[in-house]
């Protein structure tokens, strides 16, 4: 926009003399700094230059980097979601595969064969079979059944036949429901050896684990146990004279709100750089608010905002300031 300043006002000389100081330094070859006048009402933007916006500006990079980090962490969460539904979606229905051919090794495990079914047959030993502690359904705390079940090879593999309720009056269930007598081929879905809970002791039952840790399962079964993996019972032929434990739902194929956690923690960062800008746009504005040039912007701002068509809110206001 053309700008027409009246010579011999304050501001038409003050704008003459930076038009001349401005074609002085252009006639230099740009090397020649002009001294700023006291009086100059222009500071224009070398404030960003002081020691106090470049902290501002290190603030601005600390919060994105604080805030890419956040937003990378909730992308690897989403991204293990994803792969734990993928493997779910693969492995839960999968024709069982023989005991030996999934687990070769009494230690055997792969990750990858989490929920795979595994067919294996052998006999419950129901005088080893123990009871995980503090195993919560719908609210109600009880236990889960963990019967070995010994195969031909004489070494027990750990099924998880299902959670029971505490009982009324005692700290263990009322009734645990038998599992199959005589030898029995059992579906189940492979889970991993779970870690043992920090700061929780052995239960005083001897019959009571804390967790399905198998090396300590173990320590309280008389034959030897496959100690890389324990199986989820699916079904078990011949069924049970009794209604067995209750079982687990399928997991759900949910990837939760990773994806829009993750969106949200670069908006936040991109957010930080936007405020930074906006109070330098504002700082500028006041520290040259005495300047022709940032008057006249600062006049079409107003005209632009006069302007604009009053909100409901802005009528109900003009309505009661002019009542009162």
């Amino acid at each position: 926009m053309s700008q027409h300043f009246d010579p011999s006002s304050r501001y038409g000389r003050r704008h003459a003399q930076k038009l001349q100081r401005a074609t002085a330094t252009a006639d230099d070859g740009g090397t020649a700094t002009a001294e700023r006048d006291p009086d100059e009402p222009f500071v224009g933007w070398r404030f960003v230059r002081s020691r106090r916006w470049l902290g501002y500006f290190a603030i601005a990079v600390a919060f994105a980097i604080v805030c890419a980090l956040f937003g990378m962490w909730q992308w690897d969460r989403r991204n293990e979601a994803v792969r734990q539904n993928e493997q779910v979606a693969q492995n839960y229905e999968h024709t069982p595969v023989p005991l030996d051919e999934a687990l070769p090794t009494a230690s055997s495990w792969n990750d990858s064969q989490t929920w795979l079914r595994v067919s294996v047959t052998g006999r419950y030993d129901t005088d080893d079979q123990q009871l995980v502690r503090n195993r919560v359904h719908n609210g109600q705390p009880g236990f889960e059944v963990l019967t070995p079940l010994v195969t031909a090879d004489g070494r027990a593999f750990v099924v998880d036949r299902g959670w029971v309720p505490t009982g009324n009056a005692q700290d263990a269930p009322d009734h645990v429901p038998a599992p199959p007598s005589g030898e029995v081929t059992a579906i189940v879905r492979l889970q991993p050896s779970e870690p043992r809970i920090p700061g929780r002791t052995d239960p005083a039952h001897t019959d009571q684990v804390q967790s399905v840790t198998l090396s300590d399962v173990g320590k309280k079964v008389d034959t030897p146990i496959y100690t890389g993996a324990y199986g989820q019972l699916a079904s078990e032929s011949p069924a049970p004279t009794e209604a067995r434990p209750l079982g687990w739902e399928r997991p759900t194929a949910d990837t939760g709100l990773h994806l829009s956690y993750f969106i949200q923690w670069f908006m936040f960062a991109v957010g930080g750089f936007g405020f930074l800008a906006y109070l330098m746009v504002q700082e500028f504005r006041n520290l040259n608010q005495d300047d022709p040039e940032e008057r006249e912007r600062a006049l079409e701002r107003q005209r632009r905002k006069d302007a604009k068509p009053k909100t409901d809110a802005e009528i109900e206001d003009e309505l009661l300031n002019a009542g009162r």
